[in-house]
């Protein structure tokens, strides 16, 4: 377990629902991965982003997905991408990502509480 953090830590950190709207390859990645554009809603807009959850995804299952991202981090280059979002998973149990979503559908921009 990480470090305890108070709740007003977690409130920091904005997590909201976004809605893939484009997803490709990205072979100048190091490792096997995605360019995602991911769109948050009129509040936030559609911003980059790289994924390396190529083992379980194509972009053709991507497309209108929903995922989860952290939003308020500063953006990062990543090769020549400019990712702007952190899209949020979890392991499988071979170490593989498998993506956060909402079970049901929700609005894009929702933020996580």
């Amino acid at each position: 377990m990480s470090e305890q953090i108070s709740f007003d830590d977690f409130l920091k950190v904005d997590i909201r629902v976004g809605r893939v709207v484009e997803a490709e390859e990205f072979p100048e990645a190091r490792k096997p991965a995605y360019k995602l554009r991911i769109d948050f809603g009129p509040e936030i807009g559609i911003k980059k982003t790289s994924a390396q959850i190529t083992k379980h995804y194509t972009p053709e299952t991507l497309h209108g997905r929903l995922v989860m991202a952290v939003v308020n981090f500063p953006p990062r280059q990543i090769g020549p991408v400019m990712s702007e979002v952190l899209t949020l998973g979890v392991p499988d149990e071979n170490g593989e990502v498998v993506l956060l979503t909402p079970e049901r559908d929700a609005p894009i921009g929702g933020r996580l509480y």
